[in-house]
């Protein structure tokens, strides 16, 4: 397993990717596998932003001050997925607006993927050296350990109200 950092992130991308295809193809009234790929995506994204907010954001900051406007931005896409992630870890399926917030987010999510993998992944690989991306993958997966579940847990809850409150 490489644990380059583009490469970690990516191949969380397209697991995350997979989820909201099942749930874009699940039928309208599929409310139990709806419910249990919605918690999927919580899951999923809750990890996936923390250990982007506490490890690989801050560092490529420091090291390449010229993408710091796209840092700045992805922070800003990630605190829209996690209001919205905390708002859908409160919902049924059932709910009238279950479906449509779960399609914000999955649009939102996924202009955040393509932004990364297309514009920022570049710059950063072509600005760190395989070695800073081999690092600063195994810190990522250090991170992914201690990382929260779900929006509720402590260090995904901070973040969150974090991200309301600014």
């Amino acid at each position: 397993m490489s644990t380059d950092a583009i490469v970690l992130l990516k191949d969380e991308h397209q697991q995350i990717r997979k989820t909201f295809r099942a749930f874009e193809k699940a039928g309208e009234r599929a409310h139990a596998t709806k419910g249990r790929l919605v918690d999927k995506m919580i899951e999923l994204l809750t990890i996936h932003t923390y250990i982007e907010n506490e490890v690989m954001y801050p560092r490529v900051r420091e090291l390449l001050p010229e993408v710091e406007d796209d840092v700045l931005e992805s922070y800003e896409e990630h605190h829209v997925a996690d209001v919205l992630v905390m708002e859908l870890s409160t919902m049924k399926p059932e709910d009238e607006r279950f479906t449509a917030k779960t399609t914000v987010l999955i649009e939102n999510v996924e202009h955040h993927m393509e932004e990364e993998e297309k514009e920022w992944f570049p710059q950063v690989r072509a600005g760190l050296g395989r070695n800073q991306l081999q690092d600063l993958g195994r810190q990522l997966i250090q991170a992914r350990e201690k990382a929260p579940r779900r929006p509720s847990q402590p260090g995904a809850l901070k973040k969150t109200v974090k991200a309301v409150l600014d």
